[in-house]
């Protein structure tokens, strides 16, 4: 990794990526996709881990992301990794967001949050923060929008929150709160929700390398009020469960986990419980039939609900390893696979070629594809199946 004080004094650099003509982006997947005016494709289906363009014709980079519905449009937001090629010490490029309406088709709003290039201290710095899981909500109460983001600092030594305001959710985004440790804890991926009846908030955190936390929300949204709850208990990496995403279904309430590998992909586990707190039933692995215990070579950032369609459940994941060869893939799927066994066992040389291959901070993320499927059900357990294409015209 490069250090922080060389990353900082780039900021002509820097200020070239922001007029989107910095030569960082020039091996990228957005660079080489470029293009002027409106693409001529249109998609009228998914096909996931297919790579993905907005109506430009430019790579979608809405990593991590959400998609939440205002006035009958879509807005799709998450990570913008377009300059993320795992050499030029750029984690996240600011919060990126598309608008749709029909989910298949996506025009770009651009930096709906900028990265800050002028305060390294700032929690937006692209360099001395690293920005992860952008999760916007409504508070009904004032009208208005609330982002919660994580942020780890460099050198990551703690993972701390901080929150944005916006009247409308294009923005414009202020910080109203930073460094928030919740519950004086130090805080992983998370998921937010509000209840539509209570109005009520919550968050789900991981406690590092231990548990899954459920913390209540202050009545305005933007804090932690007390009472929490702990889930999901482990001995560690790589059993500890992440990247926490719920919905409800009925009165049934969900909580979909990944174990802990990094950005390399093992398999999911779903919960049931009938209330925000627990207790908590695990049900499994969300994708019961994918032999290679990768949940189809993803990680789910979050489940959307579709609000027109009767039982339309849509996992939004990442492929965060789209830029690995197959062969490095599976030497790393192998490590990876000998490295979560109770008593580990040693690994080849290609194996630890493939481990250190996937590494979180060495890998070129705006390479990253998204796996969109839908959740199917059999009685109350959610299940994910393999769909190399499908539509929304398939559910009523």
């Amino acid at each position: 990794m490069a250090s922080t004080d060389r990353n900082l004094n780039r900021r002509g650099v820097l200020a070239s990526l922001a007029a989107g003509v910095g030569n960082l982006a020039l091996s990228s997947p957005s660079a080489i996709a470029q293009s002027s005016g409106r693409s001529s494709k249109r998609y009228r289906s998914f096909r996931p881990g297919e790579l993905w363009l907005d109506t430009a014709g430019k790579p979608i980079q809405a990593h991590g992301g959400s998609i939440i519905e205002v006035d009958g449009t879509f807005y799709w937001y998450g990570e913008n990794k377009e300059f993320t090629d795992g050499s030029n010490g750029i984690w996240t490029w600011g919060v990126r967001a598309y608008t749709s309406r029909d989910l298949y088709n996506w025009d770009d709003l651009g930096l709906i949050i900028k990265p800050d290039i002028d305060d390294q201290f700032s929690p937006l710095s692209p360099y001395k923060a690293l920005l992860d899981r952008p999760h916007i909500i409504y508070d009904s109460n004032a009208r208005r929008y609330i982002c919660w983001i994580k942020v780890m600092n460099r050198p990551v030594t703690h993972q701390t929150r901080t929150v944005l305001v916006a009247d409308t959710i294009k923005g414009p985004w202020r910080i109203v709160k930073t460094a928030i440790r919740p519950l004086d804890l130090d805080a992983g991926d998370f998921d937010v929700v509000v209840d539509p009846r209570s109005r009520k908030g919550y968050m789900y955190f991981q406690h590092p390398n231990t548990d899954i936390v459920c913390a209540d929300l202050t009545p305005d949204l933007t804090d932690f009020a007390g009472p929490f709850s702990k889930h999901f208990p482990t001995a560690g990496p790589p059993a500890t469960r992440e990247a926490p995403a719920f919905f409800t279904r009925g009165e049934n309430h969900y909580l979909v986990t990944s174990g802990m590998s990094g950005y390399f992909p093992n398999p999911s586990e779903v919960a049931v419980a009938k209330t925000y707190h627990g207790p908590w039933q695990v049900l499994g692995d969300l994708h019961p039939q994918d032999e290679s215990r990768t949940s189809f070579d993803s990680q789910i950032a979050s489940v959307f609900k579709h609000p027109h369609k009767r039982d339309l459940y849509i996992a939004l994941a990442d492929r965060w390893t789209a830029g690995l060869s197959p062969a490095m893939f599976e030497s790393a799927r192998r490590g990876f696979a000998k490295l979560s066994l109770p008593k580990r066992q040693p690994l080849t040389p290609d194996e630890i070629k493939g481990v250190l291959a996937a590494d979180m901070y060495k890998l070129g993320t705006s390479a990253a594809r998204y796996i969109w499927l839908p959740i199917t059900f059999e009685g109350e357990r959610p299940v994910i199946r393999w769909r190399s294409e499908w539509s929304l015209d398939e559910f009523s």
